[in-house]
């Protein structure tokens, strides 16, 4: 089993015949990820990768002759509302926004308008999805990453696949890795997913990796507190971090006092959750048999 990607998945990339969505594409497809079809506007009737992949220039009219119920997301910032908004329009189920940059405004109305439809967003500025040997919708790089049983939510891309080559050191496995983005305004958080890994028969514990700015993590220890069975171990960046400055993501800054390294870890601490002081400690705390306790 896997969790939101598997071998059901039939993708669309919006922005495919761009440099980075052919790129992207090419390693998805070479993973197994089944790819549908392309779309950009304009370039309909046209066929990309080897001219087995067509490209139309709607979502919906991929979506009609396809059959896709996913799609991943390569097009400017400028454009990505848009092409979320259209591939929710057409009834696609999940969306993954890999574009970065999309204003705070404009993501407040995706935000919105997504409550009105069934179509799950992961990102912006998210790398993906990958449940290893099963399907990649993203950029995560395959290599640093192999089957397993241990869930991955993750803030920031970097820590994500520095978090997947320590595990792959120590031979631990991956059951889903999902990268939500680290933006203020995103379509996923973790206790969106959560409750996914908790049902997911394949997944034995949860690795969260959070990061300041937010109160997503101090919601996801009260939702670990009062519903998960599984054990939790986090990672929380910024704990020097200065009040008031922005510390890499859009999302990641301290206001008010609040979202706080501090305060986050010590909601994940009264939660049962063993938090790591380093990326590296994580392993650590795995290798020792870690567990929660609600």
């Amino acid at each position: 089993m896997a969790i939101l990607v598997n071998k059901n998945t039939r993708l669309i990339v919006q922005g495919l015949t761009g440099h980075e969505g052919l790129f992207h594409a090419a390693q998805m497809q070479e993973y197994g990820t089944i790819i549908v079809a392309g779309v950009s506007p304009g370039k309909g009737g046209t066929w990309e990768m080897q001219g087995k992949i067509p490209i139309f220039d709607s979502v919906r009219m991929a979506v009609e002759a396809t059959g896709a119920n996913s799609s991943i997301i390569f097009v400017p910032a400028r454009a990505a509302p848009d092409a979320i908004y259209e591939a929710a329009e057409a009834g696609v189920k999940l969306v993954v926004c890999i574009t970065e940059g999309i204003p705070v405004l404009e993501m407040l109305r995706v935000s919105a308008f997504l409550k009105t439809k069934n179509t799950l967003l992961v990102g912006p500025n998210s790398p993906g999805i990958i449940s290893p040997g099963i399907a990649k919708v993203g950029i995560i790089p395959a290599q640093i990453i192999t089957r397993g049983s241990i869930g991955i939510i993750s803030r920031s891309g970097t820590l994500t696949y520095e978090m997947l080559n320590a595990l792959n050191s120590a031979l631990l496995g991956v059951s889903t890795c999902v990268g939500i983005g680290g933006d203020p305004i995103i379509g996923s958080t973790y206790i969106d997913l959560l409750p996914l890994f908790e049902d997911d028969a394949d997944t034995e514990m949860v690795i969260m990796i959070g990061e300041i700015g937010g109160s997503d993590e101090e919601r996801a220890a009260e939702y670990i507190s009062n519903k998960m069975t599984k054990p939790v171990v986090a990672f929380i960046a910024g704990r020097s971090s200065p009040p008031g400055k922005r510390m890499g993501h859009a999302g990641a800054i301290i206001e008010g006092g609040t979202g706080t390294a501090a305060s986050k870890i010590q909601a994940l601490e009264n939660a049962g959750v063993k938090v790591a002081r380093h990326p590296e400690e994580v392993v650590e705390l795995i290798l020792r048999g870690t567990t929660t306790e609600n």
